[in-house]
């Protein structure tokens, strides 16, 4: 199983960004995809995390503002950020559970400038 993220870049504050993690091999059922950022010097923080029954939670510091989806076969995750913050500024890793295991995809790199 592989998780392969895009979608990071550049982008003045105020501004917004779309990031895509797809998972791909042999996949049964993907249940939670999310995302988790850190940036230099702080731990890993979720941001956000879908469950295959459609329930979703989001870190306090981005509520309304960043919206998490899924394509309809339940092996994309998508996350959606507006209204981007200097403080967003991270590397963004997705994760896709099977099962009892966690897989991750290799991060993609999020930074907003002021």
């Amino acid at each position: 199983v592989q998780l392969q993220a895009s979608g990071g870049g550049l982008v003045q504050a105020g501004g917004s960004l779309r990031l895509s993690c797809a998972a791909s091999g042999t996949i049964f059922s993907v249940s939670t995809m999310g995302w988790y950022r850190q940036a230099p010097g702080k731990q890993r923080e979720l941001v956000a995390a879908d469950t295959s029954g459609g329930s979703t939670n989001y870190a306090d510091s981005v509520k309304g503002r960043f919206t998490i989806s899924r394509d309809n076969a339940g092996n994309t995750v998508y996350l959606d950020m507006n209204s981007l913050k200097p403080e967003d500024t991270a590397m963004y890793y997705c994760f896709g559970r099977i099962g009892p295991r966690d897989y991750w995809g290799q991060g993609t790199q999020v930074t907003v400038s002021s």
